[in-house]
């Protein structure tokens, strides 16, 4: 649902930002990328199945190079996801290393990539106009922007 005007999010506390994608370097390829197409969707399920591994939400775009932004809870929280054992992220990276891995021998006909941000209170700020709740604002709380919340600057406590 479009919420018409402008608004702004918060998370209360610290959070973290973490961005993730692939590219396809080699289309024909596909019994290559398409496994790792395939991994991110379990990962996900599982993720929003259990929210007290810290993971809030996600937002993803699809072309020849994809993006997810993730929204989670702490760093250690995000950590511990990749490493569990458990979990559906480890399996699937294994996988990866196995069937492409980092090998400059290897043809690379798929990358993937991640960047990871710690974000604390007044370090961030946001505006969303006539959108849906969207990224931030379906991780935190959505709000009006009204009284001293006009400009970044501003939404940014400075």
């Amino acid at each position: 649902m479009i919420q018409k005007g402008r608004f702004t999010a918060n998370l209360d506390g610290d959070f973290v930002v973490f961005l993730i994608g692939m590219r396809i370097n080699k289309p024909l390829h596909i019994h290559k990328w398409l496994p790792v197409i395939t991994a991110m969707p379990r990962m996900l399920t599982e993720l929003y199945q259990l929210p007290e591994l810290g993971f809030l939400h996600a937002e993803n775009w699809f072309g020849r190079t994809t993006i997810m932004v993730q929204y989670w809870r702490s760093m250690d929280q995000l950590l511990a996801y990749a490493k569990n054992r458990q979990a559906a992220h480890l399996p699937a990276w294994q996988a990866f290393n196995k069937a492409v891995g980092t090998d400059v021998s290897n043809d690379g006909p798929v990358g993937i990539w991640h960047e990871t941000y710690s974000a604390s209170p007044n370090s961030y700020e946001n505006i969303y106009v006539n959108m849906p709740a969207f990224g931030l604002g379906k991780a935190g709380n959505l709000q009006a922007v009204a009284g001293n919340k006009q400009s970044a600057r501003e939404r940014l406590g400075r």
